[in-house]
């Protein structure tokens, strides 16, 4: 039980097993000084009441206040007070719920209740569920109701205390809770541990990644000098996201995508993380971009929505053609076609609008190569020019079937680039957050057009950096630390 504290209301409220351990009661907690933000244990709150300014509440939110990672968070208390406050968890819930029982050889016939305990179900069959509730709720105690039908569904979800459980689930709660309490969440190493760690989501299948694996190598040697150590985790990592202070996103984001399921938890644990909710939906959808650059007077090529195929001759009349059309939610080159003719525009506008109910028509702007301005916490990070595919008329030629094709590049100074080119870049970054951005530009004749903003950049060692040199790395490793600090 290294490193951890149980506080309860009562002490004779643990299980025998448990009270041999670092114990303190809800009332010694609330009125001790609070200690070194770093040096201090983690906290697993047993209290008898969670409910708002309760004890049990407000010992979790101090653990928050003195920078003890807790168990449960403020905001899973929260979320789990109502049923609509959790209500966005259902749906995948219920997914897997339901692709269990349709596997079971014996399955279950009528509703029942499930008891989750510190991630173990009280029915082994279902410990797949538990675990994915528990990546959701880190709750100690919680019981869900399950209704029977032809799509069985959750109806609620309860957070309990250990007080509520009978008396044979108290040796179940402690083989949950020493198992939990004494795994190890660090793996050993050789070296002097960084003060800080970061965790980089990478998935190393990824075919088009926006850092590939010795990047994030690079970028360790930098940054774990520094205070901030670097660990590349996957995607059924997400129950050990708490054991790190910081996410770094290193694939393709997108909302119904696990990417966004890792920003929401850090975002939830406090810790800073890149990208952020709030930016992957942003950027994500390029309806939402054209909206928010046209209300803020940056300068796009000509945009309009379409709704359905009757919006077609208006496109013709106000755009014309070559027209460009985009899918919301496309991302490196995937889901943006150009039409030609009316006969290419019907197809392609057909085929995308049985996907989506809204899709993009955007004027067709031709140049050599696209600018792109990295912005990190408001300010130019690097600027490249990625050159057009070989015969192609985007930087990433997609081939059905066979390996995408990618032009060439070339990164510039900062002190070189046109000011018009960083203040539009920096402009529009700055209308998303905070975070790190890629800002894709075309110029004209007539002057800068902003084409849309990225939430997860290509920052590649050799290629982003090939100006800025490793000013890029310490700048990255510093927006973690500023804010863990």
């Amino acid at each position: 039980m290294s490193g951890w504290l149980i506080v309860v209301d009562r002490v004779e409220d643990l299980p025998p097993d448990l009270r041999q351990g670092n114990v303190t009661t809800t009332r010694e907690y609330l009125v001790s000084r609070p200690h070194g933000t770093r040096a201090v244990p983690k906290i697993l709150n047993l209290s008898r009441d969670y409910g708002y300014q309760t004890r049990g509440y407000y010992c979790s939110l101090l653990a928050e206040a003195r920078g003890q990672k807790v168990i449960p968070s403020v905001t899973t208390i929260l979320e789990l007070s109502r049923r609509g406050n959790h209500a966005y968890a259902l749906p995948e819930l219920e997914d897997i719920l339901n692709r269990i029982v349709r596997r079971l050889a014996d399955p279950p016939q009528t509703s029942f209740r499930l008891r989750i305990l510190l991630g173990q179900a009280s029915d082994a069959r279902f410990h797949k569920l538990a675990s994915l509730l528990f990546d959701w709720f880190r709750h100690p105690v919680i019981e869900i109701s399950v209704q029977a039908g032809d799509w069985w569904r959750i109806r609620r979800i309860r957070r309990l205390a250990i007080t509520d459980l009978h008396a044979g689930e108290a040796g179940e709660f402690t083989h949950a809770a020493l198992r939990y309490i004494n795994r190890r969440w660090r793996r050993p190493k050789t070296r002097t541990q960084p003060r800080y760690s970061l965790a980089v989501l990478h998935d190393p299948r990824d075919p088009l990644p926006p850092s590939d694996l010795s990047t994030i190598r690079h970028f360790a040697r930098i940054a774990e000098p520094m205070g901030l150590g670097v660990e590349t985790v996957g995607h059924r990592d997400l129950a050990r996201l708490a054991e790190y202070d910081a996410l770094w996103i290193r694939e393709t984001t997108n909302i119904d995508h696990h990417t966004y399921r890792f920003a929401l938890r850090a975002e939830q644990e406090g810790m800073p993380v890149i990208d952020d909710p709030a930016s992957i939906r942003r950027c994500t959808n390029k309806v939402y971009l054209a909206e928010l650059l046209t209300a803020n007077a940056i300068g796009t090529p000509r945009t309009r929505v379409i709704a359905s195929m009757r919006d077609l001759p208006r496109i013709e009349t106000e755009i014309g053609y070559p027209v460009v059309l985009k899918i919301p939610d496309g991302s490196f080159s995937r889901g943006v076609k150009k039409a030609d003719d009316r006969a290419s525009l019907d197809r392609l506008a057909r085929e995308m609008l049985a996907d989506s109910d809204l899709i993009l028509a955007q004027e067709f702007m031709y140049t050599d190569y696209d600018w792109r301005v990295g912005v990190l916490d408001g300010e130019a990070l690097f600027v490249s020019q990625y050159r057009m595919a070989r015969r192609h008329w985007q930087i990433v030629h997609h081939r059905e079937g066979r390996r995408a094709v990618e032009g060439g590049f070339s990164t510039l100074p900062l002190a070189e680039v046109p000011a018009a080119v960083l203040e539009a870049g920096v402009r529009s970054a700055r209308l998303i957050g905070q975070g790190l951005y890629g800002v894709d530009i075309k110029v004209k004749d007539d002057g800068v057009r902003v084409i849309e903003v990225n939430d997860n950049p290509n920052l590649v060692h050799g290629v982003e950096d090939g100006a800025e040199g490793d000013r890029v790395w310490t700048r990255l490793a510093g927006w973690f630390l500023d804010r863990l600090r």
